[in-house]
Order: C-alpha cells, then structure tokens, then sequence
C-alpha cells in the first residue's frame, strides 16, 4: 500500500515538474526573443548554481562532501554539455517555435537507448532498437520531407536532443562513484562558470518588467528541479517517467494559445509517435534494470 501511494505521488509530482518546465521554457523563449540567448541563460545558471550550493549546504558533509567528485573531469563534461544543450534549445524555441522544438527533442530517451551500447557497454536488444526506429519515424513526420527538414533550424531540437542523450549518458556513468547530490552541485556550479565568459560579454540592459520574468524564469527552473528531486526521492524513475512527456501537452497549449504556434497535424501524429517509441523503451529498460537486480 506505501508503493502505491508513493507511486501515486511521484507521478503527481512529474505531473507538476512538466507542468513548471513547460511555463519555465515559455519565459526562455519570450526572454531569448527580446535579450541575447547567453545573457538570459546565464542569469539563470547563477540562480540554479546558487540554489544547487544551497542544497549542499544543508546535506551531511556540507559543501565540501558535494564537491568530493571522483571524476571531475567527467563532471566537467556534463556542466559544459548541459549549459551547450540550454543555449542550443533556447535558440530553437525562437526560431522552431516551441510545439515543434518539443516534439523533436522528445526523441531523447531514444537518443539515450542508443547511444546506451557503445557508450556504457549495455546490450540493447531488437525490440528498444525497433523502437528506436519508429521513433525517428515520427521525427520525420514532425518535419516532414521537404524544405523543413533541411532547414538549419530543425536540427536545432535534434542537436539538442543528442547532447541532453549524452548528459544523461554521463549522469548515469558518474552514478557509479558519485552520488546524485555530488553530481547535482557540479552541473550546477560548472554549468554557470561556464556561461559567464559568453554572458558577460553579450550583456544587454534588461527593462523593469522583463527583470520580473527573469526572476520568474529563476525561480521556475529551480521549482522544476526540486519538484523533480523529489518525485524520484518517492517513486521509481522507471514508473514516473512516462509522464514526464506530459510536457508536451503542456508546451501546446502554451504555443497555440500564448505564442500563436500552429499545431499541425504532421506535429501532433509525429509526436505521438515519438512517445510511444520512447514510453516503450522506458518500459523495457525498466524491466531489464528489474532482470538484473
């Protein structure tokens, strides 16, 4: 009875964590239309390196615990690639729009199954690899065969997909000698030292109100995390993670009624493509992971 109310709760709270990143990606792409993309992420990784140090503080050990890495060079990679994967996705949302941006980069779990093999040594079987073929299907059918495709804006969410597939990649490598919260602080700490130098250097003056969205951007990424945190501190990640594409849901509506996006219908069978190709493969990497244990 307390897994499933555990369960029940976790996926409430991955409910809510996708509702809050929808609203925080909402806020990036009205920032990164009107001040440059570095500047705005910048600002917003000082208050997530604050927050994640904050964090560490009140853990055992304190900040020298979080700070105790194995392998710093590692860790290194993974600031670096996430800060890189927020840029790239922030570019894409002005320039894809964010209903069709959402529904390419969807295909990460997928990106992460694949890449699973050559880079962590796992075996991945005939049924995750035909998932993975049919969800890069739908990634067709979202930018269609024609002139989309070939825009460089499209592999914008593609790009970004497959750096956000090999961060996770890297999050589970570190895994082995690391803990989560050791991993948290770095991505943190290194992602907002490394986009200093680029948002220093684009700085803009920002107007009063947009300060206000700025502080609203802050404040729902770092709502995002700790929601996030703490729906895997209560339910298995293999059970809630399914509902993290609820985001997608979210993401539409925000386009279509806020930003004036067009969802197509291409788009919209597309992604549900993709997340059934990616829900399945959720589905089965859990089940080996139970195999195994």
């Amino acid at each position: 009875m307390k897994t499933e109310q555990n369960t029940r709760l976790g996926i409430i709270l991955m409910s809510l964590t996708s509702l809050v990143f929808s609203i925080q990606d909402g806020i990036s792409r009205h920032l990164g239309g009107e001040y440059n993309v570095y500047m705005v992420v910048m600002i917003r990784f000082w208050f997530f390196a604050v927050f994640v140090m904050f964090l560490a503080s009140r853990q055992p050990g304190g900040l020298r615990a979080a700070i105790a890495t194995r392998q710093p060079l590692v860790q290194i990679i993974r600031g670096i690639l996430l800060i890189a994967e927020v840029c790239v996705m922030v570019f894409a949302f002005i320039n894809l729009g964010l209903v069709e941006t959402h529904a390419v980069f969807s295909c990460y779990p997928l990106m992460v199954a694949a890449l699973s093999g050559p880079v962590l040594g796992e075996k991945v079987g005939w049924r995750r690899w035909t998932a993975i073929g049919i969800g890069f299907v739908g990634i067709l059918i979202v930018l269609k065969p024609g002139m989309t495709v070939f825009s460089p804006y499209a592999l914008f969410p593609l790009i970004s997909a497959l750096m956000f597939g090999f961060y996770g990649l890297l999050t589970r490598f570190v895994a082995r000698k690391d803990s989560a919260n050791v991993s948290f602080f770095w991505t943190g700490v290194v992602g907002a030292i490394a986009i200093t130098p680029f948002g220093l250097t684009h700085w803009q003056p920002m107007t009063a109100p947009d300060w206000g969205w700025m502080l609203a951007l802050c404040v729902t990424s770092v709502t995002a995390h700790f929601l996030m945190i703490k729906a895997y501190a209560v339910a298995e990640a293999g059970a809630i993670q399914p509902f993290a594409y609820l985001q997608l849901v979210f993401i539409a509506i925000l386009g279509v009624t806020v930003f004036g996006e067009t969802l197509h219908t291409n788009v919209a069978i597309g992604a549900m493509v993709v997340v059934g190709a990616g829900v399945f493969t959720l589905i089965r990497t859990r089940q080996k992971e139970k195999a195994a244990a």
